[in-house]
């Protein structure tokens, strides 16, 4: 019998805050039920694995960010709207690193409708954003690969600390890579 008020939605969100307070890395069913103060096995009515967890755990965190990408876009074109995107990524990934490198978890086996209509979300807020370029296909795939190459790199080296030791500060030069991400953008051929 289920334990009253876990549900796979519930262990992901409570998955979801372990993360940001400990690690993506370090979620697992066992840490999970180790939260709720159950047995392990009473999880699994629930989720059927670690990677289902992990995979639960990553759609609240696309869910999350693309509700807030949509937000900002609203109204916004070209580069203004490139910013605003590519801020909320950065600003997601600072309050909620655990959730953050779990919107880039890779499953091993995709079978969460869920999981795939909120990576998609991502996908076409990219693309919304590069109608304000007029870029036809192949080059706005392309461009959707540059723009999540940049914007995933950039923060991830800064959250690891990797701009720690030099000037200017990190907060310094992300405005001068967004405007030269607009600036390739515009002159894309």
């Amino acid at each position: 019998m289920a334990r009253v008020g876990l549900s796979g939605a519930r262990l992901a969100q409570a998955g979801a805050e372990l993360a940001d307070e400990a690690g993506f890395d370090r979620v697992t069913v066992s840490a999970l039920a180790r939260r709720f103060d159950v047995q392990v096995a009473s999880l699994y009515s629930h989720v059927r694995n670690s990677d289902d967890l992990k995979t639960r755990i990553a759609t609240v965190a696309l869910s999350e960010l693309a509700d807030q990408a949509a937000a900002a876009l609203a109204g916004r074109a070209g580069a203004d709207a490139l910013t605003a995107m590519a801020n909320v990524y950065r600003t997601y990934a600072h309050e909620h690193p655990g959730r953050y490198a779990a919107s880039r978890h890779n499953p091993i086996a995709v079978s969460s409708a869920d999981y795939v209509a909120a990576g998609r979300r991502h996908s076409e807020l990219w693309r919304a954003v590069l109608r304000g370029y007029n870029l036809g296909e192949p080059a706005q795939t392309d461009a959707v690969r540059l723009i999540g190459s940049v914007v995933h790199g950039y923060v991830t080296l800064e959250l690891a600390g990797s701009f720690s030791y030099s000037a200017p500060d990190s907060a310094d030069s992300w405005p001068r890579i967004l405007d030269a991400l607009d600036a390739l953008l515009r002159t894309w051929s």
